[in-house]
């Protein structure tokens, strides 16, 4: 038959040459390193992007050389990403929260040419620059500063190179399965693995996660994203936000309850993105401010389970929606968002509030299944009730690790999370632990996410974290790490009372410890590894 439709690739370059050309006045309005503001817009983004990208030619790299990223959400940082990956490098985003020892072995492992830091990070870069094998050229993102180039003689300033360069370029047409960023993962047990992602993947990502049934963005937004562009790229937003030309709040460094509080107020964002120790921090300094965020119609909520108090009082107090998601760096991120379906509004507001605490559907171009065993055996019933492996498998899902040939997926070709969870008809999915977090007391299974979602609603506790503890006789029971809210004067025995009633007596926690802060790593999620390191014999001790 003849007849057909035009190809073309799926390319990062298109996103940002789309939200030049069609919304090239919408704001992108930015807090540098030093606390001040930039107001930009997708014009300027794109034309910084261009000149960027020439600077990127005059260092004779080769195609799918690694151009690695340490920085916050910024507009430099934004428009190094577009001229990285649409001019055919890697754009490597790497976490600097994490170990010195964990930096060098990820710059190493990813053979990086070029590494573009916030000068917040100075001092990081030259505890470990003897360390770095292939770096040729470091890059200070921001203006030029003495003191750091008596520091640091090697430094070249981004804002001296855009600055002698030409706002013309011509984005090269990649294939559309050309490698366009990597990330790693935590790496919470081994070496961090690396993740790589195409411009298809990234493209079709942006499509899924812009949807009405996902993250919902349009060019109606101004979307906060407080997850950081070192965390699965702020979960693909800054490539969304271009395809639909919403404009985006970049928060910078400054990531307290406060300075969220007046970016939101003062530049009337629209919907935020992160994790839900981000937003408890939120949800306290509004309260102190006394601010209604009224501008504020959705939060996404990923990263972590949210807690059921949480949502609702997002919803009560605030009139701001929250949209549970999941995913993890080898989805894309996204995986899973929780929107309700037209029949979900028949049902009563207890019954809807109770769906929205799973963390949701698939959207197109992702499918999950739970099975009984991690090489995928057997599907479990999809009732949502029958717990199992959470598997996935799609158009944005990992094959293979960076630098190694070997299948990351089971025999049947889907990706095994590591989490356990339920799965409905609907295709809701219930996380109901990590497998390496379920707390196994005298061969019965019990959930520290929903310990944790119990006692994080009690209103003097600020944060919880519950681990396992070895015990003599059930092998495991659980414990309870608590930050009390401050001037509480709540004892352990008010939290164990305040699980009567809400789930069996045999799965309350046997011990209660008080903590001044939880430890969370770069992505905001807790460490619960190290808790364990630290208590996980308590219940041994005499």
């Amino acid at each position: 038959m003849h007849g057909n439709m035009m190809f073309q690739p799926l390319l990062i370059s298109n996103l940002i040459e789309h939200a030049e050309m069609y919304h090239a006045d919408t704001a992108i309005i930015s807090k540098n390193t030093d606390g001040t503001m930039t107001e930009s817009c997708w014009a300027q983004i794109a034309k910084n992007s261009k000149r960027f990208a020439n600077v990127l030619q005059s260092f004779s790299l080769s195609p799918s050389d690694r151009v690695a990223t340490i920085a916050w959400n910024n507009h430099r940082h934004l428009e190094s990403w577009y001229a990285i990956s649409g001019s055919g490098f890697i754009c490597h985003t790497i976490n600097p929260r994490l170990f010195p020892e964990q930096l060098t072995y990820i710059i190493n492992n990813a053979e990086d040419k070029v590494l573009i830091f916030d000068k917040t990070f100075l001092n990081l870069i030259l505890s470990i620059q003897e360390s770095l094998t292939h770096v040729e050229h470091f890059i200070c993102l921001d203006a030029y500063d003495e003191n750091i180039k008596t520091a640091f003689p090697e430094v070249q300033f981004y804002d001296d190179l855009i600055a002698s360069q030409s706002e013309y370029f011509e984005w090269p047409q990649l294939e559309e399965q050309t490698a366009s960023s990597l990330c790693y993962t935590s790496g919470t047990t081994g070496n961090p693995k690396g993740v790589l992602y195409s411009h298809r993947s990234t493209v079709l990502h942006s499509y899924a996660s812009s949807l009405a049934d996902s993250l919902n963005l349009s060019a109606k937004d101004r979307i906060l994203p407080v997850v950081p562009m070192f965390h699965v790229n702020a979960w693909g937003t800054p490539y969304a936000a271009a395809m639909v030309g919403c404009s985006m709040v970049l928060p910078g460094p400054m990531l307290d309850g406060t300075s969220l509080v007046q970016l939101i107020d003062q530049y009337k964002v629209t919907n935020a993105l992160g994790v839900p120790t981000i937003w408890q921090g939120l949800l306290t300094a509004a309260q102190q401010l006394g601010s209604q965020l009224p501008s504020l119609k959705r939060n996404v909520v990923g990263g972590a389970a949210c807690p059921p108090s949480m949502i609702k009082t997002f919803k009560d107090v605030y009139q701001c929606e929250t949209i549970h998601a999941w995913g993890m760096t080898e989805t894309s991120p996204v995986g899973a968002v929780n929107q309700l379906k037209a029949k979900h509004f028949d049902l009563s507001e207890t019954e809807q509030s109770k769906l929205r605490l799973s963390q949701g559907r698939p959207p197109f171009g992702v499918q999950l299944r739970v099975t009984d065993a991690e090489n995928g055996a057997n599907e479990v019933q999809r009732d949502g009730q029958t717990t199992g492996n959470l598997q996935i498998k799609g158009h944005w899902i990992v094959d293979s690790y960076f630098g190694t040939d070997k299948s990351a997926l089971t025999v049947d070709g889907w990706f095994d999370t590591g989490d356990i969870a339920t799965l409905d008809q609907d295709g809701y999915m219930n996380i109901s632990d990590r497998s390496k977090d379920l707390i196994k007391s005298g061969g019965e299974w019990i959930s520290s996410v929903e310990l944790e979602n119990i006692a994080i609603a009690h209103p003097e506790i600020d944060n919880v974290a519950v681990i396992a503890a070895t015990h003599l006789k059930w092998d495991e029971r659980p414990i309870l790490i608590a930050k009390k809210s401050a001037e509480s004067q709540i004892t352990a025995e008010d939290i164990l009372d305040y699980y009567t009633d809400k789930i069996a007596k045999w799965q309350i926690p046997d011990k209660v410890i008080f903590v001044d802060s939880i430890p969370v790593g770069g992505t905001g999620k807790i460490l619960k590894k190290d808790l364990r390191e630290i208590y996980g014999s308590v219940l041994l001790e005499s």
